[in-house]
């Protein structure tokens, strides 16, 4: 019976073992019991990510022809956060500055620089599998047709937007996820 568990946790230890040189890609989805973003994917577009969009309005341009309706892919290489994408190097920033209140979006860093004083590194996944800043949670705002816009914790209200959710920001592997180029505001 124990030689059975140790070659089970073994097996399985091996198996979500990834490869030397790939990078782990992941969605995010929102664990928030009883609210209206429970288990909703992360989506990217405009500049910013966002849970419950409708999917006409997203408007990415991916590899297998979708337009990232089912959520938007993730890396995380050195405590820096981007979007798993083809023609542009989209990265994840956090302005947590009076100004910016803990604002988060993302930018295409081959054409442009993040927004001032915008803080790049400090992303990590904890033992529960779970996306952090700098070691505290996300936060989700409502912005308009039932979506909810993501946000680094630290401001209860952030610019006064009423009804932000503190959520679990949980990480799930995406083997096999389309590259995809997320519209930006710029």
């Amino acid at each position: 019976m124990q030689l059975n568990a140790v070659l089970l946790s073994l097996f399985a230890a091996a198996a979500s073992a990834a490869p030397a040189g790939d990078e782990r890609k992941f969605g995010i989805m929102a664990l928030r019991s009883a609210s209206p973003i429970h288990f909703a994917p992360a989506k990217a577009t405009q500049g910013k990510l966002v849970f419950n969009l409708p999917d006409s309005k997203m408007d990415a341009q991916c590899t297998d022809g979708s337009k990232g309706e089912k959520g938007a892919i993730f890396t995380l290489k050195d405590g820096e956060l981007y979007l798993y994408g083809k023609d542009q190097v989209q990265q994840i920033y956090v302005n947590r500055s009076g100004m910016g209140q803990g604002v988060l979006g993302y930018f295409n860093k081959d054409t442009s620089n993040p927004p001032r004083n915008s803080e790049l590194k400090g992303w990590a996944v904890d033992a529960t599998e779970n996306l952090t800043f700098d070691g505290t949670g996300l936060l989700a705002c409502p912005g308009g047709d039932d979506a909810f816009y993501i946000w680094a914790s630290g401001v209860d209200k952030p610019a006064g937007i009423e009804g932000c959710l503190p959520f679990s920001a949980r990480t799930v592997t995406q083997n096999d996820a389309a590259e995809c180029t997320y519209s930006t505001r710029e």
